[in-house]
């Protein structure tokens, strides 16, 4: 009885979505996290890519990445996109995003990129 009702109560988690207080908006967070040989790629990127499949602004930060492969530790610098889209659910923030991750791995020859999507509130 106990695993049906943490059960419905996961389900009722997942498919509602977050009650945005006063002056707040229901939106999507997406961060994408991109391994970045080159700076001067990533800048182009941003300019002739990035900016124009979000317009209406978005924020990106350099950080340091690492993962396990074959037992040593790799490291790349990397970028962060933080991008806040009112309004948007879930698939259609990965629908709007799934175009400029393709073109970076495409481009910078990246096997992936790391993707976070989840419901929050914003406001300005």
């Amino acid at each position: 009885m106990r695993l049906l009702g943490a059960a419905l109560l996961l389900a009722g988690c997942a498919a509602q979505p977050p009650a945005c207080p006063p002056g707040f908006a229901p939106a999507t967070v997406a961060e994408a996290f991109f391994g970045v040989a080159d700076g001067a790629a990533w800048t182009a990127f941003l300019a002739d890519t990035v900016t124009p499949a979000f317009p209406d602004g978005l924020t990106h930060l350099g950080a340091g990445g690492q993962w396990r492969q074959d037992d040593v530790i790799a490291r790349e610098d990397s970028r962060v996109l933080v991008l806040v889209l009112p309004g948007a659910s879930l698939a259609e923030a990965a629908a709007r995003l799934a175009p400029v991750e393709a073109a970076w791995r495409g481009r910078a020859r990246q096997q992936s990129v790391l993707r976070v999507l989840r419901p929050g509130c914003a406001a300005f």
